[in-house]
């Protein structure tokens, strides 16, 4: 896309995610990635910390403070707490701009109008003097460049913290997408609740997420992994260490992977005949942080039968997919 707005560099784009939040700067590309997290003080409601500050707090702050996470299924649960947090992230993030900036932010294609204006009326209290919305599945489309211009289908999997977002996209428009509210975040409840049933074993988020990176698979390994894990048992409520291995979290993880699979399935079959032509050679692309885990890639091309592949780089492809629509003078246009 030609820089069309180059003579007006205090515009951002944001991927205001569940889980993390990425703020991308007009010519200079992604300059802030930290977690959706903001400590509250519980009796004042003042903000502590934000980011990876708060994070690091999570499951470990005093009884006056509480580290929460204020969106929720990729839509703000808390709209205060959203505020607060958007505020310092466009603030740490345009501390040499001279007026208030424009902002592209990405939002879930399933929310709803009431949802969307939630998170246009935050990024305005915030410090925004323009608030653009994108569908997450378009960013992550053009963030991981595909040709969604061209006359043919271009399929777009975006498994994030609290969305996964599936798109068929063609002469840029969104043909059929489908976005379930079961991601990452269900797969950490997930790995949660096997811990308890399996080893009467207590942990937290963070050691969820821990281990649903670190052994977590949603295929079969050709050598299978193994971790130890710390927790509280929730009988003797003792310290407990306990070991585990990535078959025992692929099988806690499959009822969760199953409804994800199940959506791609059925955003296939809503697809028209033509564009599911173009899909039989293409396949599709993956993107978000789900995409990691192990063998989903494989698992979704052998229920699927198409090819699948995943992002170069996922993490960031709803966020370089807001920086290049600020280069789009079109998109800029039509939404203004």
């Amino acid at each position: 896309m030609a820089n069309l707005f180059g003579y007006f560099s205090n515009d951002i784009g944001i991927d205001l995610g569940t889980a993390n939040t990425l703020v991308y700067l007009k010519d200079r590309g992604i300059v802030l990635r930290e977690p959706s997290v903001v400590a509250l003080d519980t009796v004042t409601r003042k903000v502590r910390a934000v980011g990876d500050e708060a994070k690091r707090m999570l499951g470990r702050t005093p009884g006056n403070i509480t580290a929460i996470r204020p969106m929720k299924d990729g839509v703000i649960a808390d709209f205060d707490v959203t505020e607060a947090m958007l505020r310092y992230f466009i603030q740490k993030a345009s501390q040499s701009f001279r007026a208030p900036p424009r902002v592209v932010i990405a939002i879930p294609s399933g929310i709803t109008a009431v949802e969307k204006r939630a998170v246009m009326d935050s990024a305005t209290h915030a410090g925004a003097r323009k608030v653009i919305t994108i569908p997450e599945p378009m960013a992550a489309a053009i963030g991981v460049g595909l040709p969604i211009d061209e006359p043919a289908a271009n399929m777009i999997v975006d498994i994030g913290g609290g969305t996964t977002e599936i798109a068929i996209i063609s002469l840029n428009g969104i043909v059929f997408s489908k976005s379930i509210r079961v991601a990452g975040d269900e797969l950490d409840a997930a790995i949660i609740g096997y811990m308890k049933r399996a080893y009467n074993l207590l942990i937290g988020e963070r050691t969820a997420e821990e281990i649903k990176m670190r052994i977590g698979s949603a295929y079969a390994l050709d050598e299978e992994l193994s971790m130890e894990v710390k927790g509280r048992d929730s009988v003797a409520g003792l310290p407990k260490t306990i070991h585990i291995t990535s078959q025992e979290i692929r099988e806690a993880l499959s009822d969760t992977i199953a409804s994800i699979v199940d959506a791609v399935r059925t955003t296939l079959e809503r697809c028209p005949p033509e564009l599911s032509a173009d899909l039989v050679d293409r396949g599709f692309v993956m993107a978000g942080g789900g995409s990691l885990i192990r063998g989903i890639d494989r698992l979704l091309s052998d229920k699927t039968g198409l090819p699948v592949t995943v992002a170069d780089d996922p993490l960031s492809a709803v966020a370089n997919g807001t920086g290049a629509v600020l280069n789009d003078l079109s998109w800029l246009m039509q939404n203004a």
